[in-house]
């Protein structure tokens, strides 16, 4: 039997409360090898969810992104029953100087597949859920029941341009196809902004397994679509970054893989 959601979310919204917003905008920065920020805050918080979580369901390995590529590659090599995959602080730079802007991602993984996702945004106190199979929701309330239909041309892109391919980033900044255009520097808080239709096309060029296992659970579950811009699916259990074009309703997604000249495989 797989953990239940609500008890997993009461962990995790109570871990953040303690961990992440006393420190918010007052924590010490550091900068790990690939040249990202690292604060005190993210190593708090994997430390305690990560007990909190092997204390709760010991069956189920640990994965955080604090910890060494060399145990994050033996944990995704190595069978077992399920996998915890954790950002403990998504949106580190927006954290560090005081932007609004971040949140805790968590995902379970069974044969490579993410059952449970949750991501939390303690600054709003809104925590995103999905359950594979069953749904999603924000805060309880079901997600992708109600959403507007619109085109490409009407709608806001949330793009992150600073890892698109250069000639992709210059079409889109010279002729634009959506309304208006937004960064705001989570990608899993950008995944639950598009499940919560707050924007409409979605594009970014590199994400780790724990900036979008559960933001891509929790889409999908509501009822939305997403892709790499080889036209594979996103979800793929390695350390290997991934692309995504995502929207969530399926008119919309079509107009934008077209634009965008994918082939969804």
């Amino acid at each position: 039997m797989h953990p239940d959601l609500q008890e997993l979310q009461e962990i995790v919204v109570t871990t953040a409360r303690e961990e992440l917003l006393p420190r918010f905008a007052k924590t010490s920065v550091d900068r790990k090898l690939d040249g990202s920020l690292v604060t005190e805050a993210d190593i708090a918080m994997q430390r305690q969810l990560g007990a909190a979580l092997m204390t709760r369901w010991p069956k189920y390995e640990f994965l955080g992104e604090e910890l060494s590529a060399a145990e994050q590659a033996r944990l995704l090599d190595t069978p077992n029953e399920g996998l915890w995959c954790l950002d403990p602080l998504d949106g580190t730079s927006n954290f560090a100087a005081g932007i609004p802007y971040f949140a805790t991602s968590l995902a379970l993984l069974v044969g490579g597949e993410a059952i449970l996702g949750l991501v939390y945004d303690p600054h709003r106190d809104e925590c995103f859920t999905a359950e594979k199979g069953r749904g999603a929701w924000l805060n309880g309330e079901p997600l992708g029941s109600r959403h507007y239909k619109r085109t490409l041309s009407e709608g806001i892109g949330l793009i992150d341009f600073k890892r698109l391919p250069s000639e992709l980033a210059a079409k889109l900044v010279h002729k634009p196809p959506y309304s208006s255009q937004r960064s705001f520097g989570s990608s899993a808080l950008d995944w639950c902004w598009i499940a919560s239709d707050r924007c409409h096309v979605y594009l970014h060029g590199r994400q780790m397994l724990w900036d979008y296992a559960a933001g891509r659970l929790i889409l999908e579950e509501a009822g939305g679509h997403s892709v790499t811009f080889e036209g594979e699916a996103v979800l793929r259990p390695e350390l290997r970054p991934r692309s995504v074009a995502a929207a969530l309703s399926e008119e919309l997604f079509r107009e934008w893989v077209a634009w965008l000249g994918i082939q969804v495989n």
